[in-house]
């Protein structure tokens, strides 16, 4: 008895594992998410000064409003992407921890569930990798929406620099 006691431990344990990543990944995910909403406000701030009088009459006040309307669509998918994998951690969480109830009862009954544990445990790895392939998508729109921003942020830098160079000699 003691032996199948620990057997059902274990087994019951095992889902626990990957638990504990699905939480780390929910814990980043949830993080990405906030970051990902608080740049959709600052730049929704920063356009609402860009056309304002005032603010028209920056230096490429114009490419940096095209460059916030271009990076729109990519932080939406970013946010869909985040949305869609955070869902599929908790998913996947509960399916795991479905799979260590399940192996619990089955160890009390002292009766076969069938192949029901195993299938939530399947089920639950794979609902963490589909999280994960999401993160990947939206890491390159992540890093693609940063590219075009410090490409921005040269173009500024060189405008700024034309300004402070010595005139050419005579």
């Amino acid at each position: 008895m003691a032996a199948s006691t620990f057997s059902a431990l274990s087994a019951m344990i095992t889902p626990a594992v990957l638990i504990s990543g699905a939480g780390t990944l929910i814990m980043s995910t949830s993080s990405r998410l906030g970051r990902s909403t608080d740049r959709v406000r600052a730049l929704t701030s920063r356009f609402k000064v860009l056309v304002s009088e005032e603010g028209q009459k920056e230096p490429l006040a114009r490419q940096e409003k095209a460059m916030i309307i271009s990076q729109l669509p990519r932080l939406t998918r970013r946010t869909r992407y985040l949305h869609r994998a955070l869902r599929a951690f908790y998913l996947a969480v509960a399916l795991l921890v479905l799979t260590s109830i399940l192996l619990g009862i089955e160890n009390l009954s002292q009766r076969t569930i069938s192949t029901l544990p195993v299938l939530m445990a399947l089920s639950g790895a794979i609902t963490l990798a589909y999280g994960a392939i999401l993160l990947s998508f939206e890491s390159t729109q992540s890093s693609i929406t940063t590219r075009r921003e410090m490409q921005f942020l040269e173009e500024l830098g060189a405008h700024y620099a034309s300004l402070y160079q010595d005139p050419p000699p005579n």
